[in-house]
């Protein structure tokens, strides 16, 4: 039975319900491991929010240039889209989440890696290949194949009975995910494809209906089928990709490990 467990932590209702949930299942301690890819989320109110859920400690990484460097542009080269639309943002994430969060299993003691990942995706297999290729020893834990919480809302019933604090409510139950690449969306009414996603979803670009007559046209530059600039001025891999300004811009420090 492992003692301390490393759980890929995004502040979501999921992974929010997973702290207090491995700590009564495993009697064990759980560090909380979040990872900055761009997903424009105040990490340091996640990071609260891991504490007061039941995590020992919360460790937090920017890893922005990276998760561009390293991933975002090997796929950009390769031409890799998935079905000729889909640009595989979360399916390039997870690996550099993962392997961060072995790093961090390896320097404080952990026996064993969670996620929060349901047990009907691709999500789950892109984490535990990872786990499996860097640490084949550590034990892996996906709290969604094992308790009985077999809805969004189970799990914010969960949450209130548990005295976790989570942002998502009755209504608006979608699971999101975003980073530098990509936002995406799952649940509630999109999980019959006859429903078009409504205006509300619409949180780094805008509704067709809503943007202007005129296009704008933006200059990206490539060297060797890499970009480099926008509008002529160079970027590092994290900049590159634009975003508003708030909690996932560029200059905000990382939280510290608490």
């Amino acid at each position: 039975m492992p003692k301390r467990i490393a759980l890929a932590y995004s502040g979501g209702l999921d992974t929010s319900c997973a702290i207090p949930w491995l700590k009564e299942n495993y009697d064990a301690e759980v560090l909380a491991v979040m990872a900055d890819v761009g997903q424009n989320e105040d990490l340091q109110a996640a990071s609260d929010k891991a504490i007061a859920s039941g995590a020992s400690a919360v460790f937090v990484e920017d890893l922005r240039d990276e998760f561009v460097g390293s991933y975002v542009f090997p796929a950009v080269r390769a031409g890799a889209v998935y079905e000729g639309r889909y640009l595989l943002g979360t399916s390039l994430a997870r690996p550099t989440i993962a392997k961060y969060q072995v790093d961090i299993a390896r320097q404080e003691g952990a026996d064993a890696v969670a996620h929060g990942c349901t047990g009907k995706g691709n999500d789950q297999v892109r984490f535990e290949l990872a786990f499996h290729a860097l640490a084949p020893d550590l034990e892996v834990i996906a709290p969604w194949r094992l308790w009985d919480i077999r809805s969004r809302e189970d799990a914010l019933a969960y949450a209130a009975r548990h005295g976790v604090p989570v942002e998502q409510k009755t209504g608006d139950l979608y699971s999101r995910d975003q980073n530098l690449l990509h936002l995406s969306h799952e649940g509630e009414d999109l999980e019959d494809p006859w429903n078009a996603p409504p205006s509300s979803l619409y949180r780094i670009t805008r509704n067709p209906d809503q943007t202007a007559a005129e296009p704008e046209t933006v200059d990206v530059g490539f060297e060797r089928g890499v970009p480099v600039s926008v509008g002529g001025e160079r970027l590092g891999p994290g900049p590159l990709p634009p975003r508003p300004d708030g909690p996932g811009a560029p200059g905000r420090p990382p939280c510290s490990p608490g």
